[in-house]
């Protein structure tokens, strides 16, 4: 009998719980911790603010800049770490990028299939977002603050494809690659990874909370059927250029956002 696989299934899974722990599940404990102040220090949810991509010094804009550009690219490092613990693994040519969909064989189609996607999230998120607002279960979300720079329409870009390229990664690519080797069932592993995607979007309210969760059981069920990451990195980005960068514009002309 071999003794050996129970324990290298104990460190696959205590692995995840070190690299989820100093990035995606701190933030969703993080998170946890800002709900539960808005509840009990505060209007309710629905006239609490959210704001996200804010200038930190607007009065400097080259500070600012650089402010911006060091906030959206150190994140980086996260994933790069879980594919840097996928590559020892097999550390071959092409790997791990082969092994989760995030070679380069098929741009074309990846690109198209991204695109599908935030086609059809984008218009159900909305009106999920301006219900859950009505029924008092969300914040105000302000999704792009920055000051009135030539550099803020590519800042909020940049921001939307670090958000694609971070949660998919870590939250698809690598949770799903070990936790398939720990032998845990595929749908467990879908919805524990949508469930610590929902968690740390609780700062948004609940309805930032059930919105992501959908959309984490969502890409997991594309995953698996094929096993394509950049189809969801480019779908999750795109989705959130459409809201950083549509916010910084529409918002000015309206009073419903």
């Amino acid at each position: 009998m071999n003794t050996a696989y129970p324990r290298a299934t104990s460190v696959l899974v205590w692995e995840t719980v070190i690299v989820l722990g100093c990035t995606l599940g701190k933030s969703g404990w993080y998170s946890l911790l800002n709900i539960v102040n808005r509840l009990t220090a505060g209007p309710p949810l629905s006239e609490q603010t959210t704001t996200m991509n804010a200038s930190t010094t607007p009065d400097r804009p080259w500070l600012d800049f650089i402010y911006e550009l060091s906030d959206n690219l150190f994140p980086f490092f996260w994933p790069a770490v879980a594919l840097y613990l996928l590559w020892r693994v097999r550390p071959d040519p092409g790997a791990p990028f082969r092994s989760i969909g995030l070679d380069a064989t098929r741009v074309g189609r990846d690109l198209l299939q991204g695109l599908a996607v935030a086609v059809c999230v984008v218009g159900p998120a909305l009106g999920w977002y301006l219900l859950a607002r009505r029924l008092g279960w969300s914040t105000h979300l302000v999704m792009g603050a920055l000051a009135d720079v030539w550099w803020a329409i590519p800042m909020y870009v940049l921001a939307a494809f670090m958000n694609g390229f971070l949660e998919e990664v870590l939250m698809i690519g690598y949770l799903f690659s070990r936790w398939s080797r720990a032998g845990w069932d595929r749908w467990v592993i879908v919805v524990t990874s949508a469930l610590v995607r929902g968690s740390y979007h609780l700062y948004q309210g609940f309805g930032g909370f059930a919105s992501n969760l959908v959309f984490g059981l969502l890409l997991g069920w594309l995953y698996l059927r094929q096993r394509r990451l950049w189809v969801l990195v480019i779908g999750h980005a795109m989705i959130d250029v459409i809201a950083f960068v549509g916010y910084s514009l529409v918002s000015p002309l309206v009073d419903w956002l």
